[in-house]
C-alpha cells in the first residue's frame, strides 16, 4: 500500500493515456476519500474516478446540488493523489464560475495531481446527472467552458486529460447531446461523456456519429440500463464507470452494523484490526519511523 504517493501527476495522465489506446474497457470505480482510493489500487484496478454527489455526500453530508466549493473539490483531489499510485479522474463540475473559473479549476485539480479532470455544461447551481431540476447552458457557454479546460491543459506540463460532458438528454434531447459531443471534440477533449443516456439504441448511435474516447456512467437504479461490461465495449464505450458503488455499499454495511449496534450485538463480520492497519498504512509508517530513530 502506498502511504506516500512517489508518482508525479504528469506520470498518471501519461498512463491514463495509455489505458485509452490500449484495448480492452476500462472499469473505473469510484472513490470518495483517499481511503476508498488506496482500496481501489489495493484491488488491482488501475484507474479510479471521484464524483462531486460522493464528496458532497462525505465531506458535507449534502446532496450534489451545487453546494461544495471549488476549494473544498481541490483539497479532496489533493489528499486522494498523495496516498495513491494509480491515475483518477476528478469531477470539476461546472468550473465553480465562468470560463476563467473552469481554466483555474483545471490547473489547480492538475498542480493537486489529478490524471483527468471531467468539466459539464450544467446551469449552475448543477444537479447530479441522474436527478430532477437540471439544464444545461447554452452552446456558446458550453464550448467557451470546454476551450478553456483544453487551453488549461495545455498551459502547464501536467497534460491533465480533460473529459467533456453534457447533460443535454435531460432537456434538450439525444440530437442536442450528439451535436455538443462532436463540437467538444473537435475543441479537443480527451474523453466524452454523454450523461444519462436511455437505452441500448441510444448508446449505438452516440458511439456511431462521435468519434473518440467515450464513457458510460452505470449508476445503480439510475437512468441509464446496467449492460454487461463485455457488451459495453462491444458498441464502442472506453470507459465504464461506477461512481457511487462503493459509496452506496459503504452505506447499506454501515445501515446494517448500526442496527446490531442498537440491537447490543457485536459485528463480527468486519475487517480485522489488523488488515485495517495495514490498508490506512501503520506498517509502511513503522518503517519510515525506525529509518529516523
Amino acid at each position: 500500500m502506498v502511504m506516500f504517493s512517489k508518482i508525479k501527476s504528469k506520470d498518471k495522465a501519461s498512463k491514463l493515456r495509455e489505458k485509452l489506446n490500449a484495448k480492452g474497457v476500462i472499469v473505473m470505480p469510484g472513490c470518495f476519500d483517499s481511503l476508498s482510493a488506496k482500496l481501489i489500487e489495493k484491488e488491482g484496478l488501475d484507474v479510479g474516478f471521484m464524483s462531486g454527489f460522493c464528496v458532497s455526500s462525505t465531506r458535507l453530508g449534502m446532496p450534489d446540488t451545487g453546494l461544495i466549493s471549488f476549494s473544498e473539490m481541490v483539497d479532496q483531489v489533493r489528499n486522494i493523489c498523495n496516498s495513491t499510485s494509480i491515475p483518477i479522474i476528478f469531477d470539476g463540475d461546472t468550473g465553480y464560475g465562468n470560463s476563467v473559473n473552469v481554466f483555474r479549476t483545471v490547473r489547480g485539480y492538475a498542480d493537486a495531481g489529478a490524471a483527468g479532470v471531467m468539466i459539464e455544461d450544467q446551469k449552475w447551481p448543477k444537479k447530479c446527472g441522474h436527478t430532477k431540476g437540471k439544464d444545461v447552458v447554452d452552446l456558446d457557454e458550453a464550448k467557451s467552458r470546454i476551450k478553456a479546460a483544453v487551453d488549461a491543459r495545455n498551459y502547464g506540463d501536467n497534460d491533465i486529460l480533460i473529459m467533456a460532458r453534457t447533460d443535454a438528454i435531460a432537456t434538450r434531447g439525444l440530437d442536442d447531446a450528439i451535436n455538443r459531443m462532436k463540437i467538444f471534440s473537435e475543441i479537443g477533449a480527451d474523453i466524452l461523456f454523454i450523461e444519462a443516456v436511455k437505452s441500448k439504441d441510444d448508446m449505438k448511435r452516440i458511439i456511431k456519429e462521435v468519434p473518440g474516447h467515450h464513457m458510460i456512467n452505470l449508476i445503480e437504479d439510475g437512468d441509464t440500463p446496467l449492460l454487461e461490461i463485455n457488451e459495453l465495449e462491444q458498441i464502442g464505450y472506453k470507459i465504464a464507470v461506477m461512481p457511487l458503488t462503493l459509496m452506496s455499499a459503504s452505506v447499506k454495511t454501515m445501515q446494517e452494523c448500526l442496527k446490531n449496534m442498537k440491537n447490543k450485538v457485536y459485528n463480527t463480520n468486519v475487517t480485522k484490526f489488523s488488515e485495517l492497519r495495514d490498508i490506512v498504512g501503520f506498517n509502511e509508517y513503522y518503517k519510515i519511523e525506525d529509518k529516523y530513530k
